[in-house]
């Protein structure tokens, strides 16, 4: 059984005794994009101090902070901001508020990460909807599913062959199509990070497949999947992955801030749509 299972359920206790909302929709938000909570109605704001077990992020653009209220007709509890395994957390750790979304009666969880572009014809600033991941942490031995299996929360050997959700995803794009914006589609490889990938690393990335490159994500959707969760994510291209050694160009974490905070309106109006027709 999962050794963190009783910290589950006090934390959840906890946002029971302090919101009245039942969440059905799950909200992770990624570097720079917390201001997406700020939409939601009726709102109830925790501290992840005040909630036992609650890892804390130790990066700028992360706020710590949930988020209950109502959304499009949806019950909504939004995490702002997460936290990396570069921060030295188990991957465990990094899952713990997804496990504590379970707790609650989340059916469906939405995603949003800052990412590096990896296709060359892609723009700081873009949108891609993820519809595959490669997990390079998880397939070297940090799997947040490592250890006994908890059959409560899942089977012990859980298929990924349709980790996003294929009905989610066609809303999401008919719902940018009508809106006007841009939406990729593409894969996701999950890298531990903390420092940006050197061009090397960023033409091996490519050549596996990956169309965008970011530190998190792919741990919470494992967990989610191996709970049932229905799973929608969507990364936000912040930086654009430099491939040649002799640029002038560096990445940094102040321009993925920065860009993140110009995406928000449009990742709003794309989630907000996805709410609306779940109703």
């Amino acid at each position: 059984m999962d050794e963190h299972r009783s910290t589950y359920d006090v934390a959840a206790d906890v946002i029971r005794a302090r919101s009245g909302h039942q969440p059905r929709v799950g909200l992770v938000l990624g570097s720079g994009l917390g201001g997406l909570a700020d939409a939601l109605e009726r709102r109830d704001v925790i501290s992840s101090h005040d909630l036992p077990g609650w890892p804390h992020s130790t990066v700028e653009g992360h706020s710590g902070n949930l988020v209950l209220g109502l959304l499009e007709g949806q019950t909504v509890v939004a995490q702002q901001g997460r936290v990396h395994f570069y921060e030295g957390y188990t991957t465990q750790q990094i899952v713990f508020p997804v496990r504590v979304m379970i707790h609650l009666g989340v059916e469906i969880l939405i995603l949003t990460n800052a990412a590096g572009g990896l296709r060359p014809d892609w723009r700081t600033g873009d949108l891609m909807l993820l519809n595959d991941h490669i997990n390079l942490p998880g397939m070297s031995g940090a799997n947040p599913l490592m250890g006994p299996n908890d059959e409560s929360f899942g089977p012990r050997f859980p298929g990924m062959s349709q980790a996003y959700d294929r009905d989610l995803r066609t809303q999401a794009l008919r719902v940018a199509q009508g809106a006007g914006i841009t939406l990729h589609e593409g894969v996701y490889v999950c890298v531990s990070g903390p420092n940006f990938e050197t061009p090397a690393e960023i033409r091996m990335l490519r050549r596996m497949g990956a169309d965008a490159v970011g530190m998190s994500t792919a741990h919470e959707v494992v967990v989610a999947r191996h709970a049932g969760i229905r799973v929608l994510a969507c990364s936000g291209i912040t930086n654009v992955a430099i491939d040649e050694v002799n640029s002038d160009l560096e990445a940094s974490h102040e321009e993925v801030l920065e860009a993140g905070t110009q995406l928000v309106p449009r990742l709003t109006t794309v989630l907000r749509g996805v709410l609306r027709e779940l109703a």
